[in-house]
């Protein structure tokens, strides 16, 4: 894996060891950026939560495309430290990236300023849809993230009536999805930006 463009380019990512972490490929990491910086007109400023994080690789690339700050949230030990590594490739100081060692839907963000406003949702395919977004639909209601945020779900293709349904009740409208084999990928907007 590597970075596909901007300050960061070319450089090569680490890969969690195993099957316990599913790295989104560069195929489908350079579609989600493309349909990402349409939708926000471009990545500048960003304050980005990579709520699944594995290597790092969609906070990683947002940072290098312009974002303003990522934080990235996992919990399997052997993928924090190779996000960790990942995180000091770059040389990102702290206060652009920040690794968290937790499971988001246990322990999610109590508080960012500004709050988020991009989004990764790449959970293991069997964590429940409400739940996922569930826990996003709280940061927006607690301020943690903008009311205008891009949430951006990764999900088994599977899944697609399930994740409709929970991005309906948590208040999201569903602003595109992608199909890549057995992967589904939707970009939802919480209510404020669809109006």
């Amino acid at each position: 894996m590597r970075i596909i463009a901007g300050e960061f380019r070319g450089r090569t990512l680490l890969a969690p060891k195993g099957d316990g972490t599913r790295p989104t490929t560069d195929r489908v990491r350079e579609s989600v950026m493309s349909t990402v910086f349409s939708a926000r007109g471009g990545f500048e400023d960003a304050m980005v939560l990579d709520a699944f994080a594995g290597s790092g690789a969609l906070g990683l690339e947002a940072l290098s495309r312009g974002a303003a700050r990522a934080v990235f949230y996992e919990r399997a030990p052997e993928a924090v430290k190779v996000l960790q590594k990942n995180v000091e490739k770059m040389g990102l100081e702290p206060r652009r990236a920040t690794v968290t060692r937790a499971d988001v839907l246990e322990r999610a963000p109590q508080f960012s300023r500004p709050p988020f406003d991009l989004v990764f949702l790449d959970p293991p395919y069997a964590y429940a849809a409400a739940d996922v977004l569930g826990m996003v639909a709280g940061l927006v209601e607690r301020g943690v993230a903008a009311s205008d945020a891009l949430v951006v779900y990764e999900h088994a293709l599977a899944s697609n009536d399930e994740a409709a349904a929970a991005a309906a009740e948590c208040g999201f409208e569903l602003a595109s999805r992608k199909k890549y084999g057995d992967t589904t990928v939707d970009v939802l907007c919480a209510s404020a930006c669809a109006d």
